[in-house]
């Protein structure tokens, strides 16, 4: 404000004296403070719960100043990391840190070939970072960088699931009593590897030794799920459930036929992110809600689902599409065509990404639901300032930026390729094989 607006303001009354010489320098220090420029770019790789987390900490030429972003890409971890140390440490060198969606268009297009996961995990951790100087320079939560509360807290589902029908359905009453009014179940197939869900010692013929899965199998017992979920829990409580891609298209069409009766709050990934097409043809068949998105990177995966208005939520891993700057835009274009958020959040997020998620809950108005996810002690050891989950909803922080401090020297205590407990886990971290009887990889 003007100095002479600030006497006239001091003279009629409005303000004090002190209180207009005060803002007046407030004002003064906020013109001479210079934007802060990027001093260095560093990873902080730790594993306290087993899974590999990837966090990226910008520092600026201003004292105490930094920020930390989500950069967990937990199967090909070990790749980000040096896509941050070697790739975008010195191109950002040097940069003014206030410059967000510039340096994220930057970071994009630098690389030249772009939508890959090593690189948008990498750019999700610049990206998240800078959010976070931005809202400790501000002083405010990054959620009121971005309009302010839609809500109070994001409302989240849990997980139920077990290797009998019994076993979920009673898994879903513990979750309700503990507060949660949504649930996604899952059931095993005995003697199969069912997504989600525990298996049997039933032996299955196979003309291989791994793990076996039939998507008729599947489907059947899927069905017979719902069914006694339904008898069993009312039409109160919401269900949901996870296809994970593992039938084929025209299975998927029929099977989202099938599930319409039972009202599900929606059904997630019936088809690949290859089969994108289908989607077509299922919302020309049924009225099942859709969700899609947790195994997308590219615009060219979600625009056309969205612009199209197939499916109901957009699933996706925040740190796969490059961070909180594109996912902002993301739900706004979900907004005009009636698409709800539904962000991925599994223990493989670090507690910066799930920061993020819960940001843009409770910012965006077409929030649709959040997956809940739980803090072990290992994980606040590492990360202080974790979101708070309470009676099913999940609470931004109120502190400046994330909220969230990273104790480096507790990080190290859980380097890669070691478990909880200490014991030695396989380093690659790949994605399990799944086939059918006759040896075919599924997909998931």
């Amino acid at each position: 404000m003007k100095r002479r607006n600030l006497l006239q303001l001091a003279a009629a009354g409005a303000v004090t004296a002190r209180e207009a010489a005060a803002q007046e320098q407030a004002a003064r220090a906020t013109r001479a403070l210079p934007a802060p420029k990027i001093k260095d770019v560093q990873v902080i790789a730790t594993a306290p719960q087993g899974l590999r987390l990837v966090v990226v900490k910008v520092l600026t030429d201003q004292d105490g100043l930094y920020g930390y972003g989500c950069a967990t890409y937990t199967q090909r971890a070990d790749l980000v990391v040096p896509a941050v140390e070697k790739y975008l440490r010195p191109f950002l060198a040097g940069k003014p840190a206030d410059r967000i969606d510039d340096l994220w268009q930057a970071m994009y297009n630098s690389s030249y070939w772009r939508n890959g996961p090593v690189l948008n995990n990498a750019i999700s951790g610049v990206d998240q970072a800078l959010w976070d100087i931005k809202g400790r320079q501000a002083g405010l939560p990054v959620y009121q960088l971005l309009g302010g509360k839609c809500r109070e807290a994001a409302d989240c589902y849990s997980h139920a699931s077990g290797g009998e029908i019994a076993q979920v359905v009673e898994s879903a009453k513990q979750i309700v009593a503990r507060g949660f009014r949504h649930v996604r179940v899952q059931v095993g197939v005995p003697g199969q590897a069912g997504y989600g869900a525990g298996r049997s010692d039933v032996k299955v013929e196979r003309l291989h030794s791994g793990a076996v899965f039939e998507p008729e199998d599947y489907m059947r017992r899927a069905l017979k799920l719902f069914e006694a979920c339904r008898k069993e829990l009312g039409d109160e409580v919401e269900l949901l459930h996870d296809v994970h891609e593992r039938v084929s298209p025209i299975q998927a069409v029929r099977f989202a036929k099938d599930v319409e009766k039972f009202r599900l709050f929606f059904l997630e990934d019936p088809v690949s992110p290859e089969d994108l097409a289908w989607f077509r043809i299922i919302r020309q068949q049924c009225a099942t809600p859709l969700a899609m998105g947790e195994l997308f990177n590219s615009p060219h995966e979600w625009t056309p689902l969205i612009r199209e208005r197939l499916i109901d939520y957009i699933r996706i891993h925040v740190t796969q599409a490059g961070g909180l700057t594109p996912c902002r835009k993301i739900a706004a274009m979900g907004e005009l065509m009636g698409v709800k958020t539904a962000w991925h959040g599994p223990g493989d997020v670090s507690p910066v990404g799930h920061m993020a998620n819960v940001t843009l809950d409770v910012a965006c108005h077409n929030f649709g639901i959040q997956e809940s996810v739980s803090f072990p002690e290992s994980v606040r050891e590492v990360f202080s300032g974790c979101p708070e989950m309470k009676n099913g909803y999940l609470y931004a922080n109120e502190t400046p930026g994330w909220g969230i401090e990273v104790n480096e020297a507790a990080a190290k205590k859980y380097p890669f390729g070691y478990g909880e407990r200490g014991e030695r886990q396989q380093l690659n971290g790949g994605w399990g094989e799944v086939r059918r009887r006759d040896g075919t990889i599924i997909k998931q």
